[in-house]
């Protein structure tokens, strides 16, 4: 075993369900981390393979078809997995289906871990392997996911290790949770290694969350939010008072609270706060500037009150952070 290798913990043999119309980025963006590692270890230890229903070929959303290895009624291919990951995509509900769900419980009872990439999440909790888990799911699903499965804790980060359940929003952010099941199993020199092959120069944490376009929350429901949170957004280093802000937008002090309470159930300054602190978050993980910079950077008068508010909202201060 190479030099680096450390204490041997978590998935190492990974099978991917393969649903019509999934996100063929997310899934990609889950295989090439293992793929590096065994590279970058010179020795190949993690495998993967795929599975469909019915062992067919699948449509991708984006019009490409994938072979795969096996259906779900191979028994012998679980025996060689210790991780099944559902991969979801567009019209995720249309994949469940009876014969997905005892494939799914199958799998469980084997006590093998689940996973879910993109909108997979939802198929999970549809079959009822997701009650009393924590779990993350694109944000077009997130709502949705919320309001259906109360006993789900849906979160917004971009991925989700809760006991034997590994998920991950869409987009890119499977590649994160690969990252940190390859850490969690060696050293970061390994990550490290998978991270700049990919020309990657943040590894992101599974706290981190997805960004939810704020049209996807409030809809078409208030252009005048839209273009005050669109000025907040542009005067993070110098930010606007509140007085000055409704006056831009044309209504009082008291009308541009309403409308924050309304939709975004927090007060304009709140919500200030909270954008500007998401900068200095970027920036402390991002950039090299000093903490005294990313005050000044962030809209904070004193680097004291800017650790007091980041602290308060993030739960540790920002030289952690920069650790």
């Amino acid at each position: 075993m190479n030099a680096i290798a450390k204490v041997i913990v978590g998935p190492k043999n990974i099978g991917f369900l393969l649903l019509n119309n999934f996100t063929l980025i997310s899934f990609s963006s889950a295989i090439e981390p293992l793929r590096l590692a065994n590279h970058a270890l010179k020795e190949k230890i993690y495998t993967w393979s795929t599975f469909s229903e019915k062992g067919e070929t699948v449509l991708s959303s984006d019009g490409i078809n994938i072979n795969v290895d096996f259906s779900i009624n191979s028994e012998v291919a679980l025996n060689k997995i210790d991780l099944l990951i559902v991969c979801g995509g567009l019209e995720i509900e249309k994949n469940y289906s009876k014969s997905i769900a005892r494939f799914l419980r199958n799998v469980d009872s084997k006590e093998i871990s689940l996973g879910a990439i993109c909108t997979g999440s939802r198929i999970l909790a549809m079959a009822n392997l997701l009650n009393g888990y924590s779990c993350s799911v694109h944000w077009d699903g997130l709502s949705t996911l919320s309001n259906l499965f109360p006993n789900i804790n849906v979160r917004r980060n971009l991925f989700t290790i809760d006991r034997d359940r590994f998920t991950s929003s869409g987009g890119i952010a499977p590649f994160d949770m690969m990252l940190k099941i390859i850490r969690d199993r060696y050293d970061l020199t390994v990550s490290s290694a998978v991270a700049e092959q990919f020309i990657s120069d943040r590894i992101r944490r599974g706290d981190d969350e997805q960004r939810i376009p704020l049209k996807h929350l409030i809809g078409s429901l208030s252009v005048q939010l839209m273009s005050a949170v669109q000025l907040m957004e542009a005067n993070i280093r110098e930010p606007i008072n509140q007085t000055d802000l409704a006056a831009y937008m044309g209504l009082s002090t008291r009308q541009l609270q309403r409308l924050f309470k309304q939709y975004l159930s927090c007060s304009p300054s709140r919500y200030y706060l909270q954008l500007r602190l998401q900068r200095a978050k970027n920036l402390l993980q991002q950039t090299s500037l000093s903490i005294l910079e990313v005050t000044a950077e962030s809209g904070f008068i004193s680097v004291s009150h800017f650790s007091k508010s980041y602290k308060i909202y993030f739960g540790y201060p920002p030289s952690i952070e920069r650790k």
